[in-house]
């Protein structure tokens, strides 16, 4: 696999931020020990997912990583988030509200949304909690089939302190034998920083120590 230590993002990938701002930021990451390795796909856009998330750290990592790429990254949160002292944060970090009991559902919304841009990658991560859940959350799943989106995949391996780059997946609408061709891009590659609180079906597929 291609190795970076800090990818420039390709041209297609929607963007944010100033030149002077990503360089803050990927100094801060690489100052910390960590690398990226992999090759960034060239995708306008996608449904990026990451794992395992069994730590708050895990998003300060991750922010670090988004905000030295420069990787304009579009996450939905509930709308009632929105009217916290939260909201200016949120705004700034590209949180876009959802209305969860909307007629046409939360997944619509973003489908629709998602339909409305030329230029858009969704950051969702799966396992929805950092306490070992039993399963996986389906909505990355199902939002990337209905929009037609490929999956990103992207993995924490905290062995090496490195962010891999682990490929797109197209779906083909079978969620279970989809997941399971998902998971092997992970296999034996990934570690947690609470290596006991990784999700249940992601647990076979981290590294062993």
């Amino acid at each position: 696999m291609p190795t970076a230590k800090f990818p420039h993002l390709p041209p297609r990938v929607p963007s944010r931020g100033s030149k002077l701002r990503r360089q803050l930021f990927k100094q801060l990451f690489l100052a910390q020990g960590w690398t990226f390795q992999g090759e960034f796909p060239n995708l306008a856009k996608a449904v990026a997912i990451i794992s395992p998330h069994t730590s708050n750290i895990d998003a300060w990592y991750g922010f670090n990583a988004l905000l030295g790429l420069g990787l304009d990254i579009t996450i939905f949160g509930k709308d009632s988030l929105f009217r916290t002292p939260l909201k200016p944060l949120l705004q700034w970090i590209g949180v876009v509200p959802v209305v969860r009991d909307s007629p046409q559902g939360k997944t619509q919304q973003i489908i629709h949304a998602i339909q409305n841009k030329q230029q858009i990658w969704v950051g969702m991560a799966p396992e929805g909690s950092r306490k070992a859940p039993e399963k996986i959350r389906s909505g990355f799943y199902h939002i990337a089939h209905s929009a037609g989106l490929p999956i990103v995949m992207f993995g924490f391996d905290y062995e090496t302190k490195t962010i891999l780059i682990l490929g797109v997946y197209h779906t083909t609408g079978n969620y279970e034998a989809d997941l399971e061709q998902i998971y092997a891009h992970y296999h034996g590659k990934i570690s947690a920083k609470h290596p006991k609180r990784i999700a249940k079906p992601l647990q076979k597929h981290a590294k062993k120590s």
